[in-house]
Parts: structure tokens; sequence; C-alpha cells
């Protein structure tokens, strides 16, 4: 057997080691231990030092409490401000967040000027000033903090969105406490944080000559190596705008209408809000993040297209001609045919027209049809041309149900229910993937079919063209109307 073709050997005990310390072990943990470390060996070089004192050994002594001093210094450096990050800061920061605004970036300036003038002069009231103005930033923080403190939020999403419409949400905001009024609130979202990378065993290969083909290289090592890997990316966010209330009263909620839009189909997802204000100087922005998890699922864009419009009155001729049967109701009178049985001759119409007439009758299931979407596989056709036929196929099975036409569903991984909304968050969420074709294992029906497929025209079986209307996806999409 080939090197290249031998199964990964197990990690070796410093690779076991090595993920234990990074990925076991939380860094939190990993610092705190390694802090501990360092003043254990800065304790007892500060022992070292008091020995070394009273022997009378004074380079010894120097030494010895230069390095517990260096240590000492290194672990309050390092350790104490990220531990008090982690067990302080992250709950303040969940709970309130702020930033300078220019008003009082400007205002921090000016107070240092003033300040810089009383150290050089000495004049006490100088000093008065900056005292003041330093206790309006704090004013300024204390009185936003306290604007926002115990306001409720409640969000609602409409229950059915579609790509390319602009659509209304209600935002409803709410302030329990008795006597103490909100001013200047803003509802947004809350600053994104840059993605997340963790260090995790990635499978690698180590190859000679690197480039080429497996084939022919004349080493291939498996090997797996530990990489920072950056997370899987969290979903778009809902909510991007902002909703001003300007004042709301003690013991009432107050509601505002938000506009949203979605430029492409997909998952939304909202982990949060966040509640904001300048309030009452407009020094600091005072931002308290509201755990108020939101989602959506919007569906692919239903509106008239080009491609729309150039497959409807094709698709509907195919139908109109497909629905035509022996059923009991009339469909239409028309000229006889060679093939035509004498028996459904209209004989008032023929002697009226002078020509051979004959009746048509409608079929009994004239009103269902059956929507095909064969999902290809990646990379098999681009991804315009892939949105494009997944925001065709949502328009027709929309435009048909709004029809009143009985309609089904066929896709692959599709639970098969005939409602159009549970089709919808299908489309919604569907990607190219590799995957047998649906039509293959399409299961006989009356029913007239519209197939969207990838495939080519001569893989299509035989026994389908008489009953479905195909488009197909590709470089160009294209349509095709049926044999018959």
């Amino acid at each position: 057997m080939h090197d290249f073709l031998k199964p990964v050997p197990p990690a070796s005990l410093p690779q076991r080691l090595a993920r234990a310390i990074h990925l076991e072990i939380p860094e939190v943990w990993v610092r705190f231990l390694l802090a501990i470390a360092g003043l254990i060996l800065a304790f007892g070089a500060a022992l070292s030092s008091t020995v070394s004192r009273e022997s009378g050994n004074l380079w010894a002594t120097v030494i010895f409490a230069a390095t517990a001093l260096v240590l000492a210094v290194v672990v309050g450096l390092t350790t104490v401000p990220y531990l008090a990050r982690r067990v302080v800061g992250e709950r303040l920061k969940e709970a309130f967040d702020y930033e300078v605004t220019r008003v009082g970036i400007v205002y921090v300036a000016v107070v240092l000027l003033i300040g810089v003038a009383a150290l050089n002069t000495g004049n006490n009231l100088l000093y008065i000033v900056v005292a003041a103005m330093l206790a309006a930033i704090l004013v300024s923080g204390v009185a936003s903090a306290m604007a926002l403190r115990h306001l409720q939020l409640d969000v609602w999403l409409p229950e059915h969105v579609f790509a390319g419409r602009e659509w209304q949400g209600r935002i409803r905001l709410r302030n329990p406490r008795r006597w103490l009024p909100s001013f200047s609130v803003n509802v947004v979202s809350p600053r994104k944080s840059k993605p997340r990378e963790r260090w995790r065993w990635v499978p690698d290969t180590f190859s000679l000559p690197p480039g080429r083909p497996p084939a022919d290289q004349w080493l291939r090592l498996p090997d797996r190596k530990l990489r920072r890997v950056r997370e899987n990316p969290a979903p778009p966010e809902i909510f991007e705008g902002s909703a001003y209330f300007p004042y709301l009263p003690a013991a009432s909620e107050l509601v505002a209408d938000i506009a949203l839009s979605f430029s492409r189909r997909g998952l939304y997802q909202q982990e949060g809000f966040g509640l904001a204000t300048r309030f009452p100087f407009a020094f600091l922005t005072r931002t308290r993040r509201v755990a108020l998890a939101r989602k959506i699922i919007v569906y692919p864009t239903v509106e008239q297209t080009d491609e729309w419009f150039a497959v409807l009155p094709l698709i509907a001729g195919e139908f109109e001609t497909f629905v035509r049967g022996r059923g009991a109701d009339l469909y239409r009178i028309r000229e006889y045919l060679p093939e035509d049985s004498a028996r459904h001759v209209d004989w008032k119409a023929t002697a009226k027209s002078g020509s051979l007439k004959v009746r048509e009758f409608s079929r009994e299931d004239e009103r269902k049809l059956r929507i095909v979407f064969d999902n290809p596989a990646a990379g098999m056709v681009s991804e315009e041309n892939y949105e494009k036929a997944v925001a065709l196929a949502a328009s027709l099975a929309w435009h048909f149900t709004q029809e009143n036409a009985k309609v089904s569903f066929v896709a692959r991984d599709y639970d098969g229910a005939a409602d159009i909304y549970r089709f919808l968050d299908y489309l919604a969420l569907v990607e190219a993937k590799a995957s047998p074709s649906v039509i293959e294992s399409l299961p006989p029906s009356e029913d007239y079919n519209i197939v969207v497929t990838a495939r080519l025209r001569g893989t299509i079986p035989t026994a389908l063209w008489s009953s479905s209307y195909f488009l197909f996806i590709g470089e160009a999409p294209s349509h095709e109307r049926p044999n018959r």
C-alpha cells in the first residue's frame, strides 16, 4: 500500500499534551496557572534576597530582589488586567457599553487645556472650573445609566418575508418605573465583534515535490497540524438601523415602526439589541445590551423578472395543451383532425360553419401542477445562475398558488408538503450540493411537471417529456418546449 493511502496514525503523547494545553484547558485558566507560577518564583526570589542580605552577599541580594520585582511586575501587567477584564469587565460590558462622542472629545480637550493653565498659573478659580467640568462628565455617565435602567424591549417581525421588498417591523419600549422617565433613547443593533479564531487540529499532508498531483509525488506523509481556524461566520443581522424615542414617560410604553429590507434570501439572525442614549450632555454614548434573540427566514424574491416573463406564457400554453382530455366539462370546439373520433363531432357547429367541428373536453385534474427543483451539485453552475434558478422556482410556485391551482412540490431533502410556505422555506435555505437527481426517482403522477434542472437535455427520461416543461440551469439559463 502506498504511503498516501495509509490511515492517519494516532496522535503522539506530545501532540496530546499540546492539544490539552491549547484546546482542553481554557485560556483564562492557563493564564491563571502561569500567574501563580510566576508569583511563586517571585516569592522564592524574595526569600533568597532576604537570606543573601542576612549573609552579607550584596550582589546576590540585588539580583534576587530585582528578579522578584521583575516577575511581580510581569504578572501584574500581563495577567491581572486580563483576569480583571474577563471576570469583571465582561459582565459590565454585557450590561453597559459606552463610547466618547465628538462633542465629548472636544470637551475633554478643553478640560485638559484649562487643567494645564491651572497648573501653570496656580489659579484656584481654574481648579474649580476643571473640577466642575470633570464632575459634568461623571454626572453624564451616571444620568445616562439611570435613563436606561429597567427599560424593557420587545421586537415584532413579519412572519413571511421576501427578498427585494421593504417590510415593516415593530419595536415596543416599556418603562416600568413609577416615577423616573427616560430621555433620548435609541434602539440600535450592537456593534459586531470580529470573527473569533481558535486553535484546532486540522488534517494536512506533507508532500514532495509540492504542487504536483498525488500520482507524481514520491513522498506523501499524512499529518495533523495545530492551526488557527476561523469559526463559521454568524448569519447576517436583521436590524441595522435605529428607532428613536425622544421621551418615554414613567409607567408607560411606546411603539415605533422600523423599515426592514433584505437583499438576499437566507437566514437572518439577531442575538440582541442595544439601548443607547447621549442624555444629558452628549459627551458619551451609553449603550445597554439587551439579550433578545430573533431570527427570520427570508424567501427568494418573487418579483416578475425578464426570465419570468419569458417562460410564463410558454408554460401556460403547454399546460393548457396538457389539460385537454375527455372529461365531462367542455374545453373548446375546434377543427376536426384525422386522428379524432367521429363520436366527438359537433354537428350543430359543423352545420353552421360548413366544416367539421369536434368537441374537446377538459381533464378532471385540470388545475394540478407539480414543481420540481432538481438541485445541482456545487460548482456545476455559476452562483448567479443558481440564484436566478432558485428565484424562478419560487416565482412560479407563488404565481400558480395565487391562481388557485393545486400545486405540489418535489426537491431533494424536501419533506414533500404541499404548503407553499414550507417550499419557500426550503428554497430560502437551499444550497448547491452533490446529491442524486430527483428526476430519476420522480414518483409517478398525473400532475403537469415544471422541472428546474441543470441536467443536459439528452439525459432527461423520455417518459417525462410528454407531461413536463423543463427549465435548464446553465451558464446561459434557457428553457425548452417539450417534444410531443
